[in-house]
Order: C-alpha cells, then structure tokens, then sequence
C-alpha cells in the first residue's frame, strides 16, 4: 500500500485487545490518520522479560506508540479518566464498570507513559480523556476532534468495563458503544471515505469454531521449522512451566471501510500483530519485536481490503438506541429466558463473498523405508503453519512452518495400521490412513489455480495392479475409478471451480481396506471467490 494514498484506518479492539487478555476499542481517521491496537510486542532489552499473565507489573521497553512518535506520526488514546490514570486511580480501573479505561490502555503498564509529565507528548496522548463521572460523554473528546479535523494519525478507543462485551456484560451494551463510535466517524463524509475500522475481540463464545491455531514446535511439541522461532519460547519458572506464547484460540474480527463493504470474508491467519504490521505497510514505521515466525504465519491485514474501490455511502444500520443500559448497576447476572426445546445452533444462511488470499499449501505423504514422510510447501507468497495430529501415534502433536515459497519434510515410523493428518489456513487438510504392510499407492496433489481445480497424481509403486476410487464431496463431479498398474501412474483432475474452489476429495484402494488419502482445502487463483458452500447454515 503506498504511503502517499489518504486513507484513514480505524481499529476497533472491541473489545479486547490482550496481551493481557483484557479489551479495548481502537479507531483512527482523517488525511493520513490511522488507528490501531499496538500491544506488546516484545522486550527490545530494557527490561523485563515474558509477559505471561495480566500482572501489570511495569515495563520498559519501547511501544509501538513511540517509534510512531519518533517518526513523526501523531496519535492519541481516547478513554475516560475513571478515577485517574496514574498510580492512585489504578490506571483508570475502577470498581465502577461505566467509568474509566477497564484498564485496557496497557501502555499505562510502562514507566515511561508512568513517569511522563503534562505537556509532554506521552502524557498528553496516553493519560488524558473524558470524565464520565462527572457528565461528560465518552465520545465527546473524540467528536470533537473529528469535527475540529484534529485526529491524530492513529488513534486508540478504550472503552469502559460495561461495554467490553466480557462476561458477563451484554453484547447489547458494546453494540451501542460501538454504533456511536461508527457514528462518529461517518458524521464527516470526507472523513469517512478515508477510514477504516478494526473492531477485534481477544476472546470468543467457542461457538462455529474447532480449528487448532498455529504454534511453535518446540518442547513437548515436536516437528520443526524453516522460520526463526527462537524468540517464542518462555522458560520455566514463577509458577509456569516452559513453553510457547501462542498464538491463541481463533477470535471475530470486523473490518469496516469503504474498500470492505459487502460482508466479504477474509480467511488468512492473522494475530494482533498484525495491526503493528498493518501501519508499518502504512507509514514505514518499523517494529523490530514482531519475530520472524509470527511475521511468516500471520498477514498484515491489507488482504482484507479491495483499495480499487470507491463506496464512501454510509449504510444505513439498525438503530441501538433501546441498547443504552437502563442503569449503572453492576448485575451478577442477567436473566436468560431458555427456549421450550433446545437444539445445535447453526450458523446464520447463506455463503459470504471471499476474499483472494495469499495461500498455496501441499502436503504431499509417501511411504519409504518404514516411515510416512510428509513434504510441507508453501507455495505462495506467504508462510504458513501446519498442524499434525494422530489417532495412532500419541508422541504429537506436531508443528511444521515454512516461510513463503519454502519447504520442509517430516518423518514418522510406522508398524501396522496407521492414521495421521494436517491441518493447515483456510480449511486445509489432508488425511493419511492405512496398513503400513500394504504401501504402495501414493497421491500428490496440486493446486491448478487458474480453473480452481485440483489434480491428482496417483503413483502405484506395489508389485500388484490396484484399483482406486476418487469420490468429491461436494457433488461437483461423480465418483471415479482408475485402474493403475505397477510402476504407473495416472493423473485425476477434481472440478473445483463450481465450488469456487472448495475442494474435498477422498481416494481409496482395493489393495488395502483402510487406505484413506483426503484431500480438502481451497485453490486461489488471485481472484474474488465465495466462502465454503459445505459449511452448515441455518
């Protein structure tokens, strides 16, 4: 993304954004204004050391803020006071939910923001804001700077605890804070064409969700990297084990903008690095603690734009106004009326237009010497992640990550029956089963990104013929056979381009009744596509 393109970024953390697993909303705007969650990203070596629980126990290190700052790029944090944001107000968290910072503004957990003076540029931007106690509004500072044209570069909004949307606070109350905010900074039509809203979440409800994130290997976890991972470990001590800092459970996230409209749908990995990483694309101001792994696993958000577009129109949203929490009372809970007979939700109807991402993954497995080794590759213009589990083999998982265009091969013995499969982004899988006493027939497939089609190469290393069967499970093409002689092979092209893509095919053989080779994922061609037509929908 050029850096001389006027746009605005704002970033909603609605509500959460964790490092310290605690939440807070973000936004920015106006020619060259920005906003995102900065985090930590890590200990340039002035102190400190792994960040492993919400202690706030004060750091030093630099802040994305700051090397924003020595670069010349303004930005503010918006909040409200609660009781004061120093030592004697905790920082602005407060027993009082509708007051204050929740203590989400997590650069006041730095000495630097700590010790700094009023008048100067991190006490200024960090530790003022509105004073809801005694009246103000929460939006007032933030209105006012939009109407004055005064917004900095990068903005942060931190909401108060009762609209965090944490347990147990309704989401009711965080969709009026947020349609304010939204209100805010569509209220100037010049503005608004030149902003976008991060609204991110450090937690979810576990519902639609069973996916393994990405990690490390290292430690009980074996497999092995192509990726610098040195700097994501932790050692033991303090009450913790050693181990890996993440990356975490799968978390919603919304883009708001003129060049995301239309409920499109980006599947990359991403993490909170990823916002730092989006205003490095933006304003060249680079942050030396984002490590090499995260750098090659996670994106840098810009796939969640089309920057062609030009739709500035607001749309018109549904009122929250009978969200306005009818009191300042804290509840321990809130009455929830069961329905008279339950069932599984299901995810709202209908498929969502998606967004071309920057993956082409293979994991290829064959049988030599005793032992399946699998070859991971990416193929594409990012790194990605793999993860390994098995039914058969309880010494995983595994982890296996190469960077862009990269490879990297894993190896496991077999004895008998054996069952094996990898997980990877965007619905990527591949499944190895069978009888390690009947190898043989092995399957490599590829990626045929113009016509969004898959093929197949099946290679029939036995001494016996063998015949295959290839069934698509999405309908697309019927059930096929081959007959494949010893020492030949053939090749099987699956119809993917009906399913945008989708892909989900199952080879099986008549030389062992437990072979099982599958294969689904999606094939990106650089283009739009549509989101999983498999996914079950109400």
């Amino acid at each position: 993304m050029a850096s001389d393109i006027p746009f605005h970024f704002a970033l909603a953390d609605a509500f959460t954004v964790c490092d310290a697993y605690h939440c807070s909303l973000m936004t920015s705007t106006d020619p060259n204004r920005y906003y995102l969650w900065t985090g930590f990203t890590g200990n340039d070596g002035k102190g400190g050391g792994p960040v492993l629980n919400n202690a706030e126990a004060g750091y030093d290190w630099t802040t994305y803020p700051e090397r924003l700052q020595a670069a010349g790029v303004s930005w503010k944090i918006y909040q409200d006071i609660g009781t004061g944001l120093d030592a004697k107000g905790s920082w602005g968290w407060t027993n009082d939910a509708y007051i204050g910072n929740y203590g989400d503004t997590s650069v006041l957990y730095f000495h630097q923001y700590q010790n700094a003076k009023a008048g100067e540029p991190l006490y200024e931007n960090a530790r003022t804001g509105t004073n809801a106690a005694a009246g103000q509004s929460y939006f007032d500072v933030l209105a006012q700077d939009v109407k004055n044209g005064t917004l900095p570069q990068v903005s942060w909004i931190t909401a108060p605890e009762a609209f965090s949307e944490h347990p147990n606070w309704p989401v009711n109350y965080g969709a009026w804070y947020l349609s304010q905010v939204l209100d805010i900074l569509s209220s100037d039509e010049d503005l608004w064409s030149k902003t976008a809203l991060f609204i991110m979440y450090d937690e979810n409800d576990g519902f639609f969700d069973h996916v393994v994130p990405p990690f490390v290997p290292g430690g009980p976890v074996g497999g092995a990297s192509k990726v610098d991972t040195s700097t994501e470990y932790y050692s033991a001590g303090n009450g913790y084990d050693e181990g890996s800092y993440g990356l975490g459970l799968r978390v919603p996230m919304f883009v708001v903008s003129p060049w995301s409209k239309g409920g499109w749908v980006d599947s990359e990995t991403f993490d909170h690095t990823s916002v730092i990483r989006f205003l490095e694309k933006r304003f060249g101001v680079h942050e030396p603690n984002i490590s090499p792994w995260r750098r090659a696993v996670c994106g840098d958000l810009t796939s969640a734009f089309d920057f062609g577009l030009r739709e500035t129109e607001v749309p018109e949203l549904p009122s929250t106004a009978s969200y306005v929490p009818p009191d300042h009372a804290r509840h321990n809970s809130y009455p929830v009326t069961l329905p008279a007979s339950t069932a599984l939700p299901k995810q709202e109807a209908g498929r969502r237009p998606a967004r071309p991402l920057p993956y082409d993954l293979a994991a290829d497995g064959r049988i030599t010497g005793g032992a399946l080794r699998i070859a991971f590759a990416s193929h594409g213009p990012a790194g990605a992640a793999f993860v390994v589990t098995s039914t058969t083999d309880k010494t995983g998982p595994w982890s296996y990550t190469v960077g862009a265009r990269q490879g990297i091969d894993g190896s496991w013995k077999l004895a008998g029956a054996y069952d094996y499969d990898v997980r990877g982004a965007n619905g990527f899988l591949r499944e190895f089963k069978g009888d390690a006493a009947k190898a043989g027939l092995e399957v490599v497939a590829e990626h045929v990104g113009t016509g969004r089609n898959l093929k197949l190469t099946l290679t029939n290393n036995g001494r016996s013929d063998v015949t295959v069967t290839i069934t698509d499970s999405y309908g697309c093409d019927e059930r096929a056979t081959h007959r494949i002689h010893a020492g030949k092979h053939v090749t099987h092209v699956v119809n993917a381009g009906e399913s945008d893509g989708w892909y989900d095919a199952t080879v099986t053989s008549d030389h062992d009744a437990a072979y099982v080779r599958r294969f689904a994922g999606h094939v990106e061609n650089g283009r739009p596509s549509a989101s999983d037509p498999a996914i079950i929908t109400g």
